[in-house]
């Protein structure tokens, strides 16, 4: 057993009591030795280790499962809609479905109710940790402080997540003892100049020493970089990424390493990717990551990545079909071509758009999009055995052979119905990204049985991400060259063409390469709002011509703009087989404040965004810390 994995041990039978909403002080007291009481259970600095393990487990969930998180932030984005196209109630014609009171966490709609729990949750398991802070004896002052620093930076990762994707929200600094119905909103850059005081702590406390998984000093730093650049600090974001950079500690790989170095038709970006390589100390490019392994305590493991089933096309539906009608594809674990092992079992959920699939594909030397690396739908064979002996000899001769391209003029004679669901069936995928292999024997993987993805460490901060962040805070102050410089380094390490012009940067430049770089890495809604709260900040003229204001944030928008230019799906408000039409406005830059959550607050006020029910009842958030 790991390090990580004794950590989390220790903890097991109180977290479910961390988690808890909020108790009595009674429930408190020491004598009731059946309750969690955390000043005698985090009476010791191994204690406290395990609750900051807790802290980064909260952190994983995002990633992991059917229907993950992680899809609900794509969908708000230029990168992604949601492609379940059998049902009608998922998050596509956004403005219909996503209000205060609709159903805001399942997997049949979208996880925007999830995140709001969840981050507070994280926030409550940061909060114990620091409001109990001075109860264990420690060796130096050091640990306690590396300690405090490191729950800083979990709490910092939450709220750093609420106020872009709810903007004014409340802000807990101390650990509840006893329910509270009385809340107030606080002031988003309130909250962002707390968080950029604790990180400066952390970056000052935490270290590179610790196990993978736990907060290090490269992942408090690239963390603060984004804070600086939400608050239009950009002198501090360039000085905070600087730290990261050029600490000695991380690096961008570029030579081949790990479990699959010797595979000669693979390249050094599938390397970085593979779930063994991930935590491996020759990985200099980890700054942060979630662990999920199977040999964690019971109640410990997520429910596997099923990345595969979220992201990869439901290429195996019967209604693709050869041009004479018959199924031309199966998803057989046994098949002798047996796809649904050599590429997974999807059913669509995450429809990547034209703008993420196609068009900022423009360099064929890119390794991220290479054969082999990039699937497409003509990469994939005829499979299904019976147009072996099929007596059309035209289907015999299609068995082993690529799919044929789609288009409007062969759709009618190889698809059910004449029609091709192309938002679901039809669209290409980053398989060296989304490809999680079992290590068991299929009969023993849950998450394989069909092929779904497994138990698998994910990263949630890397070096790459870093040089973007920097390069964004220089573009912000107007350093064109070096802005360029720094996504050289990400395209360099991709073997993709350098840029060469300075001229032609913009913050667009950034975020093609973020999503050629950070799929399913990068929260890309927060990201949007963030650049766009940046952009009503500092009044700075996008490239779009526009320039933008806070007085109407809710209203007129980077954020949208830049979702309408590049997403066909909302622009053109394409329809579904059910009916429905993806539509998305500009107050979508904030989600919706649960209605269920205002409810419970009876003497209080949390406020609701703009363009939802309950807007009009606001009062003035909180400007200063309470």
């Amino acid at each position: 057993m790991n390090t990580y994995t004794k950590k989390i041990s220790i903890l097991f039978a109180s977290l479910a009591l961390l988690a808890a909403p909020g108790c009595k002080k009674s429930f408190l007291d020491s004598n009731q030795l059946s309750v969690y009481a955390p000043e005698t259970s985090l009476n010791n600095v191994a204690a406290m280790r395990a609750a900051l393990a807790a802290c980064a487990q909260s952190l994983r969930g995002e990633f992991f499962g059917d229907s993950a998180p992680m899809l609900t932030e794509s969908i708000f984005s230029d990168v992604a809609v949601e492609g379940t196209t059998d049902k009608s109630t998922p998050a596509q014609d956004l403005i219909t479905r996503i209000t205060p009171d609709a159903n805001l966490n399942s997997d049949d709609t979208n996880k925007i109710g999830w995140y709001w729990d969840q981050e507070y949750r994280g926030i409550r398991y940061a909060n114990t940790i620091i409001t109990n802070i001075d109860r264990p004896v420690y060796a130096s002052e050091a640990e306690k402080n590396a300690i405090l620093g490191a729950a800083y930076f979990f709490r910092a990762c939450h709220y750093y997540r609420l106020v872009h994707q709810f903007g004014d929200v409340p802000l807990l600094l101390r650990d509840l003892d006893a329910p509270r119905t009385d809340f107030y909103s606080t002031k988003r850059d309130v909250i962002l100049q707390k968080m950029k005081e604790d990180l400066e702590f952390a970056s000052r406390s935490v270290t590179d020493a610790g196990n993978r998984g736990e907060a290090t000093k490269g992942a408090v730093d690239h963390l603060l970089t984004k804070v600086n650049l939400a608050l239009g600090k950009f002198d501090d974001a360039l000085a905070s990424a600087n730290a990261v950079i050029n600490s000695g500690k991380y690096a961008v790989m570029t030579s081949r390493f790990g479990s699959t170095a010797g595979d000669a038709t693979k390249n050094v970006v599938w390397d970085m990717h593979r779930m063994d390589n991930k935590a491996i100390s020759t990985n200099k490019e980890t700054l942060f990551l979630v662990i999920d392994r199977e040999t964690l305590p019971a109640g410990f493991t997520a429910n596997g990545s099923q990345l595969m089933r979220n992201t990869v096309p439901a290429w195996h539906f019967a209604n693709v079909k050869t041009p004479s009608g018959a199924t031309a594809i199966t998803d057989a674990v046994t098949a002798e071509i047996p796809l649904t092992r050599m590429y997974g079992r999807g059913i669509g959920r995450y429809r990547g758009t034209p703008y993420s699939t196609k068009y900022i594909w423009t360099d064929n030397t890119d390794y991220r999009h290479a054969k082999g690396m990039w699937m497409e739908m003509t990469d994939l064979v005829y499979n299904n055995p019976a147009l072996k002996t099929s007596n059309n000899a035209a289907d015999r001769a299609l068995y082993g052979k690529p799919l044929e391209e789609w288009n409007a003029s062969n759709v009618r004679a190889r698809f059910t119905n004449g029609a091709l669901d192309t938002i679901r069936h039809w669209f290409g995928w980053p398989h060296y990204k989304v490809f999680i292999n079992s290590t068991n024997a299929l009969a023993n993987d849950p998450y394989w049985t069909p092929p779904r993805g497994t138990n698998t460490d994910w990263y949630v901060f890397r070096l790459a991400e870093t040089y973007l962040l920097r390069a964004e805070a220089q573009y912000w102050k107007g350093n064109l060259a070096a802005a360029m410089a720094d996504v050289n380094v990400v395209r360099a390490r991709a073997n993709a063409r350098p840029l060469t012009d300075p001229g032609a940067m913009t913050i667009g430049t950034i975020l093609d390469e973020r999503a050629r770089e950070l799929y399913w890495e990068e929260p890309r809604k927060t990201e949007l709002t963030r650049i766009a709260y940046i952009f009503a900040l500092t009044g700075k003229t996008a490239y779009n011509g526009k320039t933008y204001s806070q007085a109407n944030f809710s209203d007129n928008n980077f954020f949208y703009d830049r979702i309408i230019e590049k997403n066909d799906f909302y622009r053109n408000q394409v329809p579904t087989l059910q009916g429905v039409n993806f539509r998305i406005a500009p107050y979508h830059v904030l989600w919706p404040i649960p209605a269920a959550v205002q409810r419970l607050n009876s003497d209080g006020r949390i406020n609701q965004n703009k363009g939802y029910a309950g807007y009009e009842s606001n009062v003035p958030p909180l400007d200063k810390i309470q």
